[in-house]
């Protein structure tokens, strides 16, 4: 892994340890945890046809939970469900469990395992698109959330603690957001990047779609 934390920037792992350093909670935000099932609003479909091209899945179990401390009590929650084609992302205030700020829909558009540096700069470095102030895909264009360069910006670091009932482990990004207006009412349309190290050292490109949702989309069951 050493290379990749050369050329992206990211201190030194802490020795031997493939765990994370503290516990995490066994609940999130919204009810949200291991084990729980969500389901989305029926209606969110026929909303988003026309608008955005996120998928809004049926019933879900959630398999893994992740959080990410952005400092100043600020998290991300990241739950991963049994159905690896989707993700979900709360943000909260104060605490994991905290006051919820935001809530957006993943869906994995791609997940691409990155094999040599070469690879990593055409694809996500230097030689690629990502960070550049706006981006196209699928021939819709995408405005950047993060960096204020008038060229292409550093993506930025981020480290995830995950947890399952199999194990825990910490999982290093440098993720780039992008987004849109889809023309309805406090709902966005995201694109994320995020060049991910796993504790294994395999490092991979993911590419992410998401929607803003209300709290009111989603229930546990």
């Amino acid at each position: 892994m050493g290379w990749f934390k050369q050329l992206m920037g990211l201190e030194a792992p802490n020795a031997n340890s493939n765990t994370t350093s503290a516990a995490l909670p066994a609940n999130g935000p919204l009810g949200l945890a291991c084990g729980k099932g969500v389901m989305f609003d029926s209606t969110l479909k026929l909303l988003l046809d026309g608008n955005s091209a996120v998928i809004i899945p049926g019933a879900q179990e959630i398999w893994s939970m992740g959080v990410v401390d952005l400092g100043q009590s600020n998290w991300l929650a990241r739950f991963y469900m049994n159905d690896e084609d989707y993700w979900l992302q709360v943000h909260t205030s104060g605490a994991v469990d905290g006051q919820v700020e935001s809530v957006i829909l993943f869906n994995y558009v791609s997940y691409v395992t990155v094999n040599s540096e070469a690879e990593l700069r055409r694809l996500a470095g230097p030689q690629s698109l990502i960070g550049l102030p706006t981006y196209t895909h699928d021939g819709v264009e995408y405005t950047r959330e993060w960096g204020t360069e008038d060229g292409q910006t550093e993506l930025v670091a981020l480290s995830e603690r995950v947890s399952n009932p199999d194990e825990s482990y910490t999982v290093e990004h440098r993720s780039m957001l992008y987004a849109r207006d889809t023309g309805l009412t406090d709902r966005r349309e995201f694109l994320l990047f995020s060049v991910e190290e796993d504790a294994e050292g395999t490092i991979s490109l993911s590419t992410s779609l998401g929607i803003s949702l209300y709290t009111t989309d989603l229930h546990t069951i």
